[in-house]
């Protein structure tokens, strides 16, 4: 007998830290009365391990209701990370115990055979609009009334590669021919033979997707459940990871992604981003399944909820959307125009079916194509008007534009925005806006019978997007122009379509609603990150205090570093306030950039890779530079890039003697990055990477917290602004035998002012970043280093 948790069975490792077996137990205890335990815990303290545990325990539990855990998290490396200790769970249990199954969601791109390999006019560009073409033929050759079977079309799609076999090697021995030929041309995926030839397949002229068809043909033919069409056990793999899932689907011919999909409700642990829960699309055709109270939620860098599902509720129409919108509707209407003219179109009649079959009328459909090209023709009034205003002379410097924002309405101040003041009185009322979304249902589908093409169609969204500005508040919600930079050399000289991508821009600025609403749908779970402080400002912005008003219990637990103290050191520089207004722009050499260049210098001199956080990459180029004639080692700068770029520049950091990694606090090398061991001796932080407040709609977000909340400007800017830094200084010390140094450089994190954010670190931080001077910071490091 032990006295060890049931829980214990589960656990990866021998023994837990004492701060993930309180987790455990809390996160336990709340889910079963249907809750969340909203935990902050420092870098290194096993809080991926903590949330698997936990709901891997709740789902193992015949008591227990929870049927699976859902992962979420917004960071890559964080995936990987719970990838790696489900891996280590299911390594370590007792005897007896069946593996954990577990299965890693990914998009169309990574699984698709034929985007994979680059075939049948499949890559990552396309794949989404060429699957869902293939499916639809594929559906409509085996469907009711259909002209075949897919076991019909997977199995001719498989005898071409005997026809194929037989042609190379001749008839075989009993013939006499020569039996040594080249073998099939069979796609193969990452080396993994499949059963299909290299490309897609027609049937008669339709082509369709033999991988899709092999998938359809194992579902039970009563419609029974689609995990029947899984061709391996899950249960007894583990963790199934995108590359084992093509590798084992795509080798038996049946498809990935479909397969992916069965498995979802079937697994216990489901990984994925927050768009398979917070994104409206996602979720209603792919992971509804999961959206119920048998789900354990593991919401993971939870600082970044609310940012990021703001983004995902929010929504736009694209000028070129728009025009797209218009050509097809057109296209739809053109066929019934000229029968009335008197020529005679087969298409009217498709055209004419198809109408009788829905409930739109070609009446609304004139009127919404009316409604679109008007909109349109205003767009390009406003922008037009905004930069003569703005820039009188942007026809000639079209190349100088940078990004910009027109508001529809006074920021701080909700009202009707004008674009829907504009349709009101040019006569486009309710009706026209609630029947853009039946209208671009029908002419999808009318679209996708007249023309043989995979094309992603832009008349449902704008009407889904439309009908939703029309819909939405204006408290809430702050409509815009966005103006995007870009470089169409096919519009004519003097438009501003030549330098910009315009959008009418729909902006979600409370996000905290859409949060708790879908926190709610599940189980109960955990909400984790390593800097949730303020807990309080943390449960209001994202709905936590809502549920918590519902009866559903919310428990805190805030665990700080439980390593050595003696193998870190963490300061509150009392330099000059890094503020614009302070330090100027990048290349004026004032008293504050001065200052700060020097701290930074004092902390990247020592020995061992330092990361320096620059609030954006402008001023990260900046230090790079003045870094760079200073010091003797090699200075890296990270800019704005692709996951290619960025994973280059990590291994080169990583790799050889020490050198000093320039990069924005905004990016992605300050969250989620592993700096495990020696790859990192120290960080810094310049300032506080408070997002510029001039935009429109930052100064409509601000606006609207400070309805809802006691203060706008610190709830929605300020208290991101300082959990960024602590996320970048937490990235120094992540085991009990790592050393390193940790700088937070500005006034406003030593001294307790009118703008000080002090205030925002937890308890255990504001004892440890103690504050000093600048003159004294180089003492301090020695102290330290040398152990005095």
């Amino acid at each position: 007998m032990t006295d060890d948790p049931r829980w214990a069975d589960v656990f990866g490792h021998e023994e837990p830290y004492p701060e993930q077996a309180d987790g455990i137990d809390a996160a336990i205890d709340a889910a079963e009365d249907g809750g969340f335990l909203a935990l902050e815990g420092a870098c290194g303290t096993g809080k991926t391990m903590l949330a698997l545990t936990a709901g891997i325990d709740r789902v193992r539990d015949p008591n227990s209701e929870f049927e699976r855990v859902f992962v979420l998290t917004s960071v890559k490396q964080q995936l990987r990370q719970f990838e790696t200790d489900l891996e280590t769970i299911n390594a370590n249990l007792p005897d007896g115990y069946d593996s954990v199954s577990g299965l890693t969601l990914v998009g169309k791109a990574d699984v698709c055979p034929y985007a994979r390999e680059n075939r049948g006019g499949i890559d990552r560009e396309n794949v989404y609009e060429r699957c869902e073409g293939l499916r639809e033929r594929t559906r409509n050759l085996v469907g009711e009334g259909g002209e075949t079977t897919a076991g019909a079309l997977a199995s001719e799609a498989r005898s071409q590669q005997v026809g194929l076999l037989d042609s190379r090697n001749g008839s075989g021995a009993a013939g006499g021919g020569s039996t040594d030929g080249p073998a099939a041309d069979y796609l193969t995926v990452d080396g993994e033979p499949t059963p299909y030839p290299p490309d897609t397949e027609t049937f008669g002229e339709t082509e369709f997707c033999p991988f899709y068809a092999g998938f359809l043909d194992d579902v039970p033919d009563d419609g029974g459940d689609p995990a029947e069409a899984v061709p391996f056990d899950a249960t007894e793999l583990g963790h199934v990871d995108a590359e084992e899932l093509v590798r084992l689907s795509a080798g038996h011919g049946s498809c990935p992604h479909s397969v992916m999909g069965a498995l979802v409700p079937e697994v216990e642990v489901v990984i994925g981003n927050y768009y398979h829960a917070f994104d409206p699309t996602t979720a209603a055709t792919f992971t509804g399944a999961l959206m119920d109270d048998e789900t354990f939620l593991v919401c993971d860098e939870a600082h970044m909820l609310e940012p990021r599902v703001r983004d995902l509720v929010s929504d736009a129409v694209a000028d070129a959307s728009l025009r797209d919108a218009v050509s097809e509707i057109t296209r739809i209407v053109q066929p019934l125009s000229f029968e009335r003219e008197g020529a005679e179109s087969e298409d009217a009649d498709l055209v004419r079916g198809e109408l009788e079959e829905s409930d739109v009328t070609i009446e609304e459909l004139e009127a919404v194509r009316e409604f679109y090209g008007d909109l349109r023709e205003e767009l390009d009034r406003r922008v037009t008007a905004h930069l003569d205003r703005e820039r009188p002379d942007w026809r000639a410097s079209m190349r100088d534009l940078e990004d910009d924002e027109i508001p529809l309405r006074d920021p701080e101040e909700p009202a009707e925005d004008e674009i829907t003041t504009w349709a009101e009185e040019a006569g486009y009322r309710d009706r026209v806006w609630s029947r853009a979304p039946a209208v671009g249902a029908t002419v999808k589908r009318v679209l996708d019978t007249l023309e043989d093409e995979d094309k992603r169609r832009a008349a449902p969204g704008v009407g889904r997007t439309l009908n939703a500005w029309y819909r939405e508040g204006h408290t809430d919600f702050f409509r815009a122009i966005d103006l995007e930079r870009t470089r169409d050399e096919t519009e004519p000289p003097d438009s501003w379509r030549r330098a910009y991508n315009a959008s009418l821009a729909l902006y979600n600025c409370l996000p905290s609603g859409p949060i708790g609403e879908r926190l709610g749908e599940f189980g109960g779970g955990v909400v984790m990150s390593a800097t949730l402080e303020p807990m309080d400002v943390f449960r209001e912005v994202t709905g936590l205090d809502h549920l918590a008003e519902r009866g559903r219990p919310v428990v805190e637990r805030t665990y700080g570093l439980s390593f050595p103290p003696e193998n870190r050191a963490s300061f509150a520089v009392d330099a000059p306030k890094f503020t614009h207004a302070n330090r100027g722009a990048p290349g004026e050499r004032t008293e504050t950039r001065l200052a700060h260049l020097d701290a930074v210098e004092t902390v990247a001199s020592r020995e061992g890779n330092v990361l320096v956080g620059a609030p954006n990459y402008a001023e990260a180029a900046w230090f790079a530079d003045e870094l760079d004639v200073r010091l003797e080692k090699s200075v890296l700068l990270d800019e704005s890039s692709g996951d290619r770029e960025t994973e280059s520049l990590k291994h080169a950091f990583f790799e050889g003697e020490g050198k000093v990694l320039v990069t924005s606090l905004r990016g992605t090398l300050t969250e989620g990055v592993d700096y495990r061991g020696d790859r990192l001796a120290a960080a810094v932080v310049c300032g506080v990477p408070i997002i510029n407040t001039a935009r429109p709609r930052t100064r409509a977000v601000i606006a609207a917290y400070d309805r809802r909340f006691e203060s706008g400007f610190e709830t929605a800017l300020t208290v991101p602004a300082v959990r960024k830094a602590r996320q970048a200084v937490g990235r120094v010390v992540r085991g009990s035998d790592e050393r390193g140094l940790r700088v937070l450089l500005d006034a406003r994190y030593a001294r307790e002012s009118w703008n000080g954010v002090r205030k925002y670190l937890p308890d255990h931080e504001r004892e440890e970043f103690q504050p000093v001077s600048t003159d004294m910071l180089s003492l301090a490091i020695d102290r330290f280093e040398t152990g005095r």
